[in-house]
């Protein structure tokens, strides 16, 4: 049996993400470098980031990575990306394909709020997933250094659930970089010991 995985180019419009929320912010920041790259290496950037994606009910591909990318792609007017397929369940009923992804860590059904919500509830288009700040936020830290890059699925959700308990929205939408500031503390607090990349306090003499 080929085990190798399925590359195939499938239209941006036709992805189902399996998550509620993405950080507008981040996906700016993937529109500027795609905007930087797309004249002159465009092709080979789309080569090198190909969306890994579930196959499921009804023939649809769900995407287990890489929303921000394929949302910044999608408004930049890209029809078209790559993706590899890691898993066919195609043959499960629409419950128990949700339920098998829930149980792999495949999907992320919690809401702007950090409020977990039923699968009903997440998007059926990457250009309806919502905007989170403290997604937004929690992947700036990374970037500043509050915390090292992970495999644990969703880590930045976590890291953001982590601040959102623990600073107003008010102040990530108004004021980003005292936000940035405020969760850099945070971040090195034995409070946040139990995240994924936690870096440890700054210990000084």
């Amino acid at each position: 049996m080929n085990r190798e995985p399925l590359v195939r180019p499938v239209p941006l419009t036709e992805l189902r993400p399996t998550q509620i929320t993405v950080g507008m912010r981040e996906v700016n920041e993937k529109r500027k470098r795609w905007q930087e790259t797309k004249d002159e290496k465009g092709a080979e950037f789309l080569g090198k980031h190909m969306m890994p994606v579930i196959l499921g009910p009804k023939e649809h591909h769900y995407v287990i990575d890489h929303h921000h990318l394929g949302r910044a792609l999608m408004e930049e007017g890209v029809k078209d990306i790559l993706v590899t397929v890691v898993a066919d369940l195609r043959k499960l009923e629409k419950e128990a394909f949700w339920v098998f992804l829930d149980n792999r860590s495949w999907m992320h059904p919690y809401d702007d709020n950090g409020r977990r919500r039923g699968y009903e509830d997440i998007p059926k288009s990457l250009s309806d997933l919502v905007d989170d700040p403290f997604r937004s936020l929690a992947g700036e830290l990374r970037v500043a250094g509050g915390y090292s890059k992970e495999t644990t699925p969703f880590a930045e959700f976590l890291w953001a659930d982590f601040l959102r308990r623990r600073m107003k929205r008010k102040l990530v939408e108004e004021d980003f970089t005292h936000a940035l500031e405020k969760a850099l503390e945070l971040a090195k607090s034995e409070a946040a010991d139990f995240l994924p990349g936690w870096c440890g306090p700054v210990v000084r003499d």
